[in-house]
Formats: C-alpha cells, sequence, structure tokens
C-alpha cells in the first residue's frame, strides 16, 4: 500500500481519576475536585489526580493535600476508589481494541496504539469520539513514529485534542528545552546531565553515549542519548495489560524519627506487599524502598534479588536491607515498599521504556 506508515498513538484520558467521580457525581461537573488517599485534605497524603478546575488554583497530582486545601479550599476532596478507576478503565481498553490496532496498555488511564496507515488524524479523531461516546470520558491522542514522540505529543494535545510529533520536528519543538521535559528523565539525572555541560534536548542528543555512561551508567547513559535523539519503540505489545510491580506505602500523621520504628514499618510494608505478590502468582526480581523525609523530599532506592522469588522472608529481608542504605538523621515523613516482578526487571538486557521509571536513586523536592 503506497504511503502507508507505522504510526504510533499515545491515548492518554484526560483528569481520569476526577473525570470519574465527576461522571458518578453530575454535581461535581464545573467544580475544582481533588482525589487523593482518604480524601482528608488535613491528611498527610498527596493528591492523585486534579480536576482542572482545581488545576487552576496550582493543584497538581503529587502534592500534599494539606497544601492544595490552602490553595484551594472550597475545592471537593475525595478519597481514591481504585476498583472502580479500573472498571472505568477496562472499559475505555475494551473501546480501543475494537480498532484495527495493536493494543498496549500502559496504566489506568494510558495506552499505545500501533497502526499502520495514511491518516493518524483520522484515526485519532474517531478514537476520541468512539471513547466519549461509550464511556463519556474524554482523551487526548499524541501521535508518533515511536512511543517517545507520542507520548511528548499528548502534552500538547491535552486536554481532549491531537498533536503529532515526529523525527520532523523533533527538534524544532524539543531542541532548546531543558533536558528534564524529557519523560524518563528526573530532576537529579537532569543535574548529572548538567554536570557535564548538558542542559538542552539538543545537546543531549549530540552527546557521546559513551561519555554520558561513564558519568551516569554504561546502560543509562546511552539510553538518556537516545532520549535525547527522540528514540522509541514502534512495536507494541499487544497481550493484556500486566502489573510491572506491586507496592504499598504509608505516610504517617507525625514524623518518624525513631530507626527501630522505621525499620517496623519498613517489615510490615514488606508483608503487605509479600501478600500482594502472592495473589499475582509472580516471582519478584528487585525490592524497593521509598523515604519522604519532612518536609518533602522523596528518595527511592532499590536492589536486584540474587534470583528471582516471591519468598516473604527473602522479600523483607532485602527491603531492610534497602532501609540501611538512607540516611537516619532527618524525620520520615512517609515510607514505601515496591516489589518488580521478574518479567519487567530492569536487569535483563534491553532497554527501559518510557512508561517506565528508574528505580535506583531518584529524590524529588
Amino acid at each position: 500500500m503506497t504511503g502507508v506508515t507505522r504510526w504510533v498513538l499515545h491515548v492518554d484520558l484526560d483528569q481520569f481519576l476526577a473525570a470519574v467521580e465527576q461522571l458518578r457525581r453530575p454535581e461535581l461537573r464545573g467544580r475544582p475536585v481533588v482525589v487523593g488517599g482518604n480524601g482528608d485534605p488535613s491528611s498527610r497524603t498527596v493528591v492523585a489526580t486534579a480536576s482542572y478546575e482545581a488545576r487552576e488554583f496550582g493543584i497538581h497530582s503529587g502534592m500534599p493535600m494539606r497544601l492544595a486545601a490552602r490553595r484551594c479550599p472550597d475545592a471537593v476532596f475525595l478519597p481514591a476508589d481504585n476498583p472502580t478507576y479500573e472498571a472505568a478503565s477496562e472499559e475505555v481498553m475494551a473501546v480501543l481494541r475494537e480498532f484495527d490496532v495493536v493494543v498496549e496498555v500502559i496504566g489506568w488511564d494510558e495506552a499505545f496504539l500501533q497502526w499502520d496507515g495514511t491518516d493518524p488524524e483520522a484515526l485519532a479523531d474517531e478514537v476520541r469520539a468512539a471513547v466519549r461516546a461509550r464511556t463519556h470520558l474524554s482523551c487526548a491522542v499524541g501521535i508518533g513514529d515511536n512511543t517517545l514522540r507520542a507520548k511528548m505529543a499528548t502534552g500538547f494535545a491535552k486536554p481532549g485534542g491531537v498533536h503529532r510529533i515526529t523525527a520532523h520536528n523533533w527538534f524544532a519543538t524539543f531542541g532548546d528545552s531543558p533536558t528534564g521535559v524529557l519523560h524518563g528523565i528526573g530532576t537529579k539525572t537532569e543535574r548529572k546531565l548538567a554536570e557535564l555541560g548538558i542542559h538542552t534536548v539538543t545537546q543531549l542528543a549530540e552527546a557521546s553515549p559513551t561519555a554520558v555512561g561513564e558519568r551516569l551508567g554504561p546502560r543509562m547513559g546511552p539510553y538518556y542519548v537516545s532520549l535525547g535523539r527522540g528514540m522509541g519503540r514502534t512495536e507494541m505489545e499487544g497481550a493484556a495489560y500486566v502489573p510491572r510491580s506491586r507496592s504499598r506505602e504509608t505516610t504517617y500523621d507525625q514524623d518518624i524519627d525513631d530507626w527501630t520504628r522505621v525499620l517496623a514499618e519498613i517489615s510490615a510494608l514488606s508483608v503487605r506487599v509479600s501478600a500482594d505478590v502472592a495473589d499475582e502468582g509472580r516471582d519478584v526480581a528487585r525490592v524497593g524502598v521509598k523515604v519522604r523525609y519532612a518536609p518533602f523530599l522523596t528518595t527511592t532506592r532499590s536492589r536486584t534479588l540474587d534470583s528471582p522469588t516471591r519468598d516473604p522472608a527473602v522479600l523483607e529481608a532485602a527491603a531492610l536491607e534497602v532501609a540501611g542504605w538512607f540516611r537516619r538523621d532527618r524525620p520520615i515523613r512517609l515510607l514505601g515498599v515496591k516489589a518488580e516482578f521478574a518479567e519487567v526487571s530492569v536487569g535483563g538486557g534491553t532497554l527501559p521504556t518510557i512508561s517506565e521509571r528508574g528505580t535506583r536513586s531518584e529524590e524529588t523536592p
């Protein structure tokens, strides 16, 4: 077929959790809605999703609920209802699978579509219309010639629109942008790149993979350079969505500064994660621990297990070992334990996809 091209479309539901809540509570439409934790704005939990009306007040995902309440006292604060969101997500994904595409689900509210054709905008419009008609939810669609460019395009498509980014306009769009704009590069990695004199996407693309690898690791260095060049996958995995990991975390009403209690809490979280792993019936390849220090500095560490397992004792021991790598001189407001399944461990020979996040070390203010 002359002119047929391989396209990747990134479908991303707009304000998903808030939109679901507004659907089942029509009186909330047009009002600032904040979803997160137990819904108590005085609790030390964080925002999962904010409606666009709430975002006008500067509220965003990951923000402490208390800060969100200060920015918009009149917002409606709701607890997260995961079973309801999962059901809504399944409805959307069922709609996507009715198209002649390969669907790769990468989360509750997003999926990649692989399609060979000539008019991806027309397909994107059909997808948006079908999702709206069948589920009453809005979605944005990013179009690209690979996964990275499609996902980056979605940022320009939101809310509810369509945008295309390919090799032809990659550098015109992002060349002068800071490296932190790229999916897969966090604040800590951005700082390390800056230490190498790499500040923009173009500079990253032109950098030597070997030189970057000497600073950021022989595997991740070349990967970050590939992000600067806009590289990504073009083949989607059409199998049913399988969770990459299971995790549990707790935010404490009062900061913890007793390390004996910290270890006890990590043990308890490990037990809960092990139960989730048992329900999955899959082996774990990597165990991570998240610590959020007061007031809001988050650090993660993780280690690869000697061999994949679902043995609770091994998982707990690994979590406690990782906990020993953290500084102990600051009060702690949140602890978390994460188990990454062997099938998607980053310890193999493939590079992480843009839907995966680095697990070795990342700090966020």
